[in-house]
């Protein structure tokens, strides 16, 4: 029993040996393996390389290649300053929704001339909706009296002339009730509306004209304003021009907003201008007015209108009744409109910047140098001829 022991014993010995002499010439093939597989590794890390760098005794420095390089960079730093303003710029983003403004006033800006309407006849009327209706309006209003060739010759201010009528009433009526009037107010009415009619004809005969120009404050509802006579009374105006169909509303509207301007608005009916000649008429502006909120990149809000137009001219004629006016007739909308400048974001111009700087980099590197090799090469000039 002892013998079959020490025989296995001896057995294993020589197996253990075995086995341990076979690992160890596996040794040098497995490091081999592991050698290679890391080259491979390397050589696959190296072939991704996008920018190889090329030996030094194949760089060779041309007029060419010189060219090439300037244009590109010219071409290059014209697109960086392109796409720099581009990034500095601001634009706009449109917003609607419902118009929840209520209790405002809506400013009108006025500056209007009529070359054949005298300032003393000329006035601005306002009716709303509401019931209001005010009658040649002297508030932040002025008129400047213009010659035949429309150069200024005098200003009126319509709240002075108003004070000045005030208090010159005042003094006529504390005097009549006094009792040391020599004459009846009658007289001295019909007195001052004789100045007033050879003041006008003589005005209309030297062709004067009338700049009108100030801010109107209305309530915000829909309404209308006009300039006509219409203040005048109807025997003194007969006996100024003779007739409806003689008095001459042409006019030119230099400016007509219902707010501040803000950067791209356009007024419709700036710059508009109507002339008749030898007829008359009234003419009508419908105006619908879009309340608008513009908010700067600041932050700062400025509140204002824009406005679309549609107009209508009706001649006069023998059984018309009615004198020649420009009329304005304004409807606001329930929808307000929110302008928002928003600036562009860096991460959008770092983008755009290296891609048309890089296209611009491959372009002049291949096209434009081969290019340019084609034409200055002798070979090639010779086969273009």
């Amino acid at each position: 029993m002892r013998k079959r022991y020490i025989a296995v014993g001896v057995y294993c010995q020589r197996k253990s040996r075995y086995s341990y002499s076979k690992k160890s010439s596996y040794l040098p093939d497995l490091r081999k393996l592991i050698k290679r597989r890391k080259m491979g590794l390397k050589q696959t890390i190296r072939s991704l390389d996008a920018f190889p760098r090329t030996e030094e005794h194949l760089l060779q420095k041309t007029q060419s290649g010189a060219l090439v390089s300037v244009v590109g960079l010219v071409i290059m730093a014209t697109l960086f300053i392109h796409e720099l303003t581009y990034y500095l710029t601001t634009y706009t983003v449109h917003e609607m929704s419902v118009d929840l403004k209520r209790g405002e006033t809506l400013p009108i800006h006025i500056n209007m001339t009529f070359p054949s309407l005298p300032c003393d006849v000329a006035s601005i009327d306002a009716i709303d909706l509401s019931g209001k209706h005010e009658v040649d309006l002297d508030t932040n209003i002025w008129k400047l009296r213009l010659n035949s060739h429309g150069h200024i010759i005098g200003t009126k201010y319509l709240s002075d002339l108003v004070e000045n009528k005030h208090t010159t009433r005042n003094h006529d009526d504390k005097e009549h009730h006094d009792g040391s009037a020599k004459k009846p107010h009658k007289f001295s009415f019909d007195k001052d509306a004789e100045n007033m009619i050879n003041k006008v004809k003589k005005a209309l005969e030297n062709g004067e004209g009338c700049r009108v120009y100030g801010v109107l404050d209305v309530q915000r509802v829909a309404g209308n304003f006009h300039i006509s006579v219409h203040a005048l009374n109807i025997y003194v105006a007969q006996m100024i021009f003779g007739g409806a169909k003689h008095v001459n509303v042409s006019h030119m509207i230099h400016d007509l907003s219902f707010g501040p301007k803000y950067p791209g608005l356009h007024n419709p009916l700036d710059d508009t201008v109507r002339i008749l000649h030898d007829t008359s008429g009234t003419f009508k502006y419908y105006i619908k007015i879009v309340p608008t909120e513009y908010r700067y990149i600041s932050k700062e809000v400025l509140p204002t209108n824009q406005f679309s137009v549609s107009e209508y001219f009706s001649p006069m004629n023998e059984f018309d009744r009615t004198w020649p006016a420009v009329y304005f007739l304004y409807d606001l909308s329930p929808i307000t409109v929110t302008i928002k400048e928003e600036c562009r974001s860096f991460l959008h111009f770092i983008t755009r910047l290296s891609a048309v700087l890089g296209g611009t980099f491959a372009l002049t590197d291949r096209w434009m140098y081969r290019l340019i090799k084609a034409l200055t090469t002798p070979s090639a000039r010779g086969a273009y001829r």
